[in-house]
């Protein structure tokens, strides 16, 4: 009888793992489709800040393009969070990625009127794809336990966004490079951090999941455009 209620437990725990093994996989997967279609939204909404001349409009007014995208960003990351159990979820994170897009078209603007302007967006978006796949990498084979580091990265990632807004009035271009460099570093960290989330079964909603993963890449993406085109522009 023992033996039986042994072989009885075990049954269980095999059926209870396989069940939270498609379960990730499902939300692993759903995740990396809907990442991969929210560049979409993205890609049209820089373009569209460009040539609208949207972009130059913030660049003029710095001051109420942080308002928007504050005011704007955290609007529809709340409308996202209310929806990510259902389809409309899918809906507000593409026109979240969208609006990035069209902040992003600020600092775009800035890249490509640079010497080597689309060399340097090509590289800072080979350099993202590099730090994502060795993130993912890392998150799918580390058997440490990464979540004991959220509190540390969070942390640093409130210092680095007071220092951006105080450099905002200060215009200080080391401090910039500064900033840019620690903040690669924290949302590489937060990459490795939130899809071992998933991984490890933390995270079970793809929409949830998807929203934390992109905004890690943008700014991987955005920081490392400053970092290499502050470099470029000390070259020439």
């Amino acid at each position: 009888m023992n033996n039986y209620r042994s072989s009885q437990f075990r049954a269980n725990s095999v059926v209870i793992d396989q069940n939270g093994e498609i379960i990730r996989n499902n939300v692993l997967r759903n995740t990396y489709w809907l990442l991969a279609v929210s560049l979409i939204p993205t890609v049209l909404g820089a373009i569209i800040g460009m040539v609208s001349g949207i972009n130059y409009g913030m660049l003029s007014n710095p001051g109420v393009s942080t308002i928007v995208f504050f005011v704007g960003a955290f609007t529809l990351m709340s409308c996202i969070e209310k929806n990510k159990n259902n389809v409309f979820g899918v809906f507000f994170l593409l026109a979240f990625t969208f609006f990035m897009g069209i902040m992003l078209s600020r600092l775009l603007g800035i890249i490509i009127g640079m010497h080597n302007g689309s060399k340097i967006i090509a590289i800072s978006f080979g350099g993202t794809a590099i730090i994502f796949s060795i993130m993912n990498f890392l998150a799918n084979t580390t058997k440490s336990d990464l979540s004991n580091f959220t509190k540390w990265v969070s942390i640093g990632t409130v210092v680095i966004l007071l220092a951006a807004i105080a450099n905002m009035f200060m215009q200080i271009s080391a401090l910039t490079l500064t900033i840019s460099m620690i903040s690669v570093v924290i949302f590489s960290s937060f990459i490795l951090i939130d899809i071992q989330r998933v991984v490890n079964n933390g995270e079970t909603n793809y929409i949830s999941a998807t929203l934390a993963i992109y905004l890690d890449i943008y700014n991987v993406f955005s920081n490392l455009l400053i970092i290499i085109g502050f470099m470029n522009n000390n070259r020439e």
